[in-house]
C-alpha cells in the first residue's frame, strides 16, 4: 500500500431495506426481498424511506426542523459513515476534512405546481397565470431553503466538517464527479481525508413529475432492473436513499489506525452518445478499465431505463467472465447516490471475501472469492461511471 493510496474507510447507507452498512450487506450477502410501495404514487410504485430515528445523527430537533427529508436524509448517511469510520467525534479530524457532495435542487411547492398544471388546459394566456401565481403564491424563502449546496452546509453545522466544501449537480453524474474528484485530490495529495456521497428523497410528487415528463418512470408492478424492456413506461422505479464514504490516504488511515474496507482504484467518468454504439462504448471503457484478475464480480447501478440498461447488459454479455448484480431492483434508483451506493457495496463484498447473493432470479451465482469488483453507474439518462474497488492490502 502507498501513501497516497485511496481507501475507503467509512460507509454510510440508508435506502428502503434499512440503514446502516452492517444491516444493507447482511440482507444483501444473505438474500432479501425489496421493499416497494405500490399505493401512494400509482401508477407508479416507489421504494420508499424506512422509519428513522433522525436524532440519532441529527441531535438537535431545531437542525431537524428546517432541513427538509432529502436534506436530513444526506446529514443523517453522512454521520452514519463518519461513525462508521471512527471520526464522528473527533472535531479536529472533522474540522480539517474535506467534503464533496452531489445533490439536488431540492423539493418544489407542490400546492403552486399543482395549481398551474391544472389551469394549463383551460387558460389561454398560461405564461400571464404563472406570472401571477409566482408572484403572489411562491414563498420567496423557497428557493432559499432548498439550494443544493445546503445539504453540504447541513452536514457541516451538524458534524462539523469544515474542510473545503463542493457540491456537484446533475443526476448519476454528480454523484460519479464527486467520488472521482475525491479521489483524485487525495491521490494527488491535495487531500487526505474526505467524506463524499448524495441523497436522494423520491417520495414527493415533484421528484416523480420530473421522470415522467421525459418518458423515464417504470409502470405497473415491481421487476428487476433487468426485467423491463417489454414493461409500459421508461422502465425506472425510483427509490429514497442515501449513500456517503469516507476516502482517506493510506499514510492518514495507517496513522490514526484505521482498517479501511478496500482500496478504491481508477475512476472513470464519460458522457458517451447513446443510441446505436453505445453498448460498444461500454464496453470499451470496461475494458479500459481493466479489471484485476478475480475482479470478476460487477456491482451495477443500472436504473432499469430500457435504452441504457440494455446498452449494459449487452457490454457485460459480451463478457462472460463478469457476473452482475443490479442493486436497484432492491433499493430503487437512487439518482446522485447511485454511482456512492455502487461502491459502497462493492467495497463491503471485497472486505467480506464474498459476492453479493443474486439479487433478482435473472442473476447467476458467483463463484469464488472476490478480490476486487467493477462498480458501473450508466445514467438513466446521460453520464457512465466506473471504478475498480480492489482489497487493502
Amino acid at each position: 500500500m502507498s501513501a497516497r493510496d485511496v481507501l475507503i474507510t467509512g460507509i454510510g447507507l440508508v435506502s428502503s431495506l434499512g440503514e446502516g452498512a452492517g444491516r444493507h450487506w447482511e440482507l444483501f450477502a444473505g438474500g432479501t426481498e425489496p421493499v416497494v410501495d405500490r399505493e401512494r404514487f400509482a401508477p407508479y410504485a416507489v421504494h420508499p424511506l424506512p422509519a428513522i430515528d433522525w436524532g440519532l445523527q441529527i441531535a438537535k430537533r431545531s437542525d431537524q426542523r428546517q432541513m427538509e427529508t432529502w436534506q436530513r436524509l444526506g446529514t443523517y448517511a453522512a454521520g452514519l459513515a463518519l461513525d462508521d469510520a471512527g471520526a464522528k467525534d473527533d472535531e479536529a479530524l472533522c474540522g480539517a476534512m474535506d467534503m464533496i457532495v452531489a445533490a439536488g435542487g431540492g423539493e418544489r411547492d407542490v400546492t403552486v405546481d399543482a395549481s398551474i398544471l391544472a389551469l394549463s388546459d383551460t387558460e389561454p394566456n398560461i405564461g400571464g397565470a404563472i406570472n401571477r401565481i409566482l408572484t403572489t403564491d411562491l414563498r420567496p424563502t423557497l428557493f432559499l431553503a432548498q439550494l443544493s449546496n445546503l445539504l453540504a452546509g447541513n452536514i457541516s453545522i451538524v458534524h462539523k466538517v469544515t474542510g473545503s466544501s463542493r457540491t456537484f449537480m446533475g443526476e448519476e453524474g454528480a454523484g460519479i464527479s464527486a467520488v472521482e474528484t475525491a479521489a483524485a485530490r487525495i491521490r494527488s495529495g491535495q487531500s487526505s481525508i474526505a467524506l463524499v456521497g448524495g441523497a436522494f428523497q423520491t417520495e414527493h410528487p415533484d421528484m416523480l413529475l420530473g421522470y415522467e415528463l421525459g418518458g423515464h418512470l417504470h409502470r405497473g408492478g415491481w421487476e428487476s432492473v433487468w426485467a423491463r424492456a417489454g414493461s409500459e413506461g421508461g422502465g425506472v422505479l425510483t427509490g429514497s436513499g442515501a449513500a456517503f464514504l469516507v476516502l482517506e490516504s493510506g499514510e492518514h488511515a495507517e496513522r490514526r489506525g484505521r482498517t479501511a474496507y478496500a482500496r478504491l482504484g481508477e475512476v472513470r467518468s464519460s458522457v458517451m452518445r447513446r443510441g446505436d454504439g453505445h453498448a460498444d462504448a461500454i464496453g470499451a471503457a470496461i475494458d479500459a478499465i481493466g479489471p484485476a484478475a478475480g475482479g470478476r464480480l460487477v456491482i451495477s447501478g443500472a436504473s432499469g431505463a430500457h435504452a441504457a440498461t440494455a446498452a449494459e447488459a449487452a457490454a457485460l454479455a459480451a463478457r462472460p467472465g463478469l457476473v452482475a448484480r443490479g442493486f436497484a431492483s432492491l433499493t430503487g434508483h437512487l439518482k446522485e447516490a447511485q454511482f456512492p451506493f455502487a461502491v459502497a457495496i462493492a467495497a463491503m463484498a471485497v472486505h467480506n471475501g464474498t459476492a453479493p447473493a443474486p439479487f433478482t432470479v435473472d442473476e447467476t451465482p458467483f463463484a469464488g472469492t472476490p478480490d476486487s469488483a467493477l462498480a458501473t453507474t450508466i445514467g438513466f439518462w446521460g453520464s457512465e461511471g466506473l471504478a475498480i474497488v480492489t482489497r487493502a492490502e
